[in-house]
């Protein structure tokens, strides 16, 4: 994972861009555009670098990601 995407996440946790909906599911503001938000869950998420992530990275064995996961995965840390 890249460190740009990690420096996204924190921002989006630290700016308060997630929202806790249900146990399994967030709702995240972009990063690039404050209009817009995704809803997340712990493995999928409807942005469009999470759903291009295979286009760009195919066959390398990756697990898809984004900054809006690796949000979740920070808020969670946080709120422990």
């Amino acid at each position: 994972m890249s460190a740009n995407t990690i420096r996204k996440a924190k921002k989006l946790v630290e700016s308060g861009g997630v929202e806790k909906i249900d146990e399994d599911l967030f709702q995240i503001k972009s990063s690039s555009d404050p209009e817009k938000s995704y809803f997340v869950t712990s493995d999928t998420c409807e942005c469009p670098g999470f759903k291009n992530f295979y286009k760009f990275h195919h066959g390398k064995g990756l697990k898809a990601n984004c900054s809006h996961l690796e949000a979740i995965r920070i808020f969670k840390e946080n709120s422990g």
